[in-house]
């Protein structure tokens, strides 16, 4: 099957995502000529195929390359794992001109994206994410970062990866919750703009779970294309970018709450859930709409529901969020579906008839 090729614009020229299947064996190729050595930042579960992708690094490209291995998930994502990988750098003696790999989920291509953004002040990175959420959103954009106690991603920096490889070969290896997961950052691209893909996932949820199915690629390279054009005219998150942060207010406190044991896609889920109740209350989307939001979710295996009597802390944890601005609450809403708008410092009384609505019995 070929290979779709989506750009991204960037003030330094741009990058492109590489859509396909059997593709890993690219990523020597797509590494700038000028580079010398690589650091391959990966997960555990992805040892061996990090470690065919440094054999084709020194024996076909050439290249000095070296392993850096990185805890699964968000317990990667802290100042004591990057400062491992400075060192990492340092020993491996990667200079300007060099790269790093980001090889893994959305919390292994933050942290590579933000160890190359700091190291020596910014050297390449090439992002190759392996799930999901990490191929339509995580690993596209230039958004980097670590969390710390305070929350997540609040140390970060914007870096433009000078390509995404997103092999859905690589995701067969995926449990069915992880699929679903990721796709609630799929269908977020949906209710925020491109309806197609809620149409999809409605026509057949069954076929939209199966990542050997045309319509899995469809909605997955739709979703790409959301970001990107997002991207492409608001790299610095400083007005139409913040669209893409719907659902996540709401998610970043919970994943909090739950000590980031909760997937990324199953706090989005509920997130987006929130604001939609949230969009409702304030008059601007439609009960139907609402419902709509639900039957999608639900039809993904994905959550819609969270604990009650939990409000105090989320509501602490969102007043910490990087989305908080002078104290007040933001939220990315729908006035309809594929048409979002901005609600600051709304009611304390209309979020909490929000957070009342998704609570479970």
């Amino acid at each position: 099957m070929s290979t779709t090729v989506i750009p991204v614009a960037t003030p330094t020229g741009g990058y492109d995502v590489h859509v396909g299947r059997g593709l890993l064996g690219q990523v020597p190729a797509l590494a700038p000529e000028r580079t010398g050595r690589v650091v391959i930042i990966h997960q555990p579960s992805l040892r061996e195929i990090a470690a065919e992708l440094r054999e084709q690094l020194i024996s076909e490209a050439g290249r000095e390359a070296f392993l850096a291995e990185v805890p699964d998930g968000e317990e990667a994502k802290t100042a004591q794992v990057a400062g491992f990988l400075w060192g990492v750098c340092g020993q491996a003696e990667i200079g300007r001109h060099d790269l790093v790999i980001g090889m893994g989920g959305g919390a292994a291509t933050d942290l590579a994206g933000f160890v190359a953004a700091s190291w020596l002040r910014g050297v390449d990175v090439l992002q190759v994410p392996t799930t999901v959420a990490a191929m339509v959103d995580a690993a596209v954009g230039g958004k980097t970062g670590i969390n710390t106690p305070e929350g997540k991603n609040l140390v970060g920096a914007f870096h433009p990866p000078i390509a995404v490889v997103a092999d859905l070969d690589v995701l067969t290896a995926l449990g069915a919750n992880d699929v679903a997961a990721g796709l609630a950052e799929v269908v977020k691209a949906g209710f925020i703009e491109d309806q197609r893909i809620l149409e999809i996932v409605e026509e057949d949820p069954a076929a939209a779970k199966d990542i050997a199915a045309p319509a899995f690629r469809e909605i997955v390279e739709r979703a790409i294309r959301v970001k990107a054009r997002v991207v492409s005219e608001d790299l610095r998150e400083s007005g139409e970018r913040e669209i893409l942060n719907y659902g996540h207010t709401l998610a970043h406190a919970i994943e909090r709450n739950e000590r980031y044991l909760w997937r990324h896609g199953a706090a989005v889920s509920v997130g987006m859930m929130f604001a939609a109740e949230l969009s409702h209350l304030a008059g601007k989307l439609s009960e139907a709409e609402v419902d709509r939001h639900r039957d999608v979710l639900t039809s993904l295996g994905l959550p819609t529901t969270y604990r009650d009597r939990q409000w105090p802390k989320l509501e602490d944890a969102m007043k910490r969020d990087k989305k908080t601005r002078a104290g007040l609450l933001r939220f990315v809403v729908l006035d309809r579906i594929g048409r979002t708008s901005r609600l600051e410092g709304p009611d304390p009384a209309l979020l909490l008839s929000a957070y009342a609505a998704i609570t479970e019995e």
